[in-house]
C-alpha cells in the first residue's frame, strides 16, 4: 500500500513540473514553435480592415438579435430606426438688443435674410440708437415694411428668437402686442431665447465707476 502510494506521489510530481505555477494549466510546447511562422504570414491589420470587419459583423447580425435580449418581448425593428429631423418650417424673427443699438432681422426657415434693418437705418444716431424709443420705432417700422413687400401671405408660421437684454427687447415686445403687431401676433407659434453665456473664458472688465 505504501508502494503505491509512493509511486503516485512520483507520478504527480513529475506532473507538477509541466504545469503552470498561476493557472496549473500544461505548457503547450507547440505553440510556441507555430506562432513565428503564422504571425509573419498574417497581414498587419489596419484601422480600415477592422471597422470593415466590424461592418461586416453587423451585416451578418440576426435581424431576431434584439427579440431575444429580453423573452417575451416583441421587439420591432421599426421602433428602434432612427428618425428623421422634422422639417422647419418656421420663418424667424430675430431680435438683438444690446445697450447701444438694436437689431431686427426676419429670415425664411433655410436662414436666408428677407429683412434686416438697425436702429441706425431708421435715423437713430449714436446713443439714441440703443434708446427704447429708438427699439420700438424699429419695431414699427419692421411690421409696416413686413406688410408693403406682401410677406405675410408666405408666413405660415413665426419664430420669435431674442437675443440680449438692451431696451429694444422690450420695446420690441410692446411694439408686437400694440396696435403695430395686430398681423403678425397670430402667426407666433414660439419663442426662444439665444442669448449667450459666459462659460469661462478671460477675466471680465473692470466695472465702470462714476463719481
Amino acid at each position: 500500500m505504501a508502494a503505491n502510494t509512493r509511486t503516485g506521489l512520483r507520478a504527480f510530481r513529475s506532473l507538477t513540473s509541466t504545469v503552470c505555477a498561476s493557472c496549473r494549466r500544461p505548457f503547450s510546447q507547440t505553440a510556441r514553435a507555430l506562432a513565428g511562422p503564422r504571425d509573419a504570414d498574417r497581414p498587419e491589420q489596419t484601422m480600415d480592415s477592422l471597422l470593415s470587419n466590424v461592418e461586416g459583423n453587423f451585416l451578418r447580425a440576426d435581424p431576431n438579435y434584439y427579440q431575444n435580449l429580453i423573452p417575451g418581448q416583441d421587439i420591432k425593428m421599426d421602433n428602434l430606426a432612427i428618425k428623421d429631423w422634422e422639417e422647419d418650417d418656421r420663418h424667424k424673427l430675430n431680435i438683438y438688443a444690446t445697450k447701444h443699438n438694436t437689431h431686427i432681422t426676419l429670415a425664411k426657415p433655410n436662414r436666408d435674410s428677407l429683412i434686416s434693418v438697425s436702429c441706425g437705418n431708421i435715423g437713430f444716431r449714436k446713443a439714441g440708437r440703443g434708446s427704447y424709443d429708438a427699439g420700438y420705432q424699429l419695431a414699427a417700422f419692421v411690421m409696416s415694411r413686413i406688410k408693403d413687400k406682401g410677406l405675410l401671405p408666405q408666413i405660415q408660421k413665426l419664430e420669435l428668437v431674442y437675443r440680449g437684454f438692451g431696451a429694444g427687447r422690450e420695446a420690441v415686445t410692446k411694439a408686437i402686442l400694440g396696435s403695430e403687431g395686430k398681423q403678425i401676433r397670430p402667426l407666433i407659434v414660439k419663442l426662444s431665447d439665444s442669448t449667450r453665456l459666459k462659460f469661462g473664458g478671460v477675466r471680465s472688465k473692470k466695472p465702470r465707476r462714476l463719481g
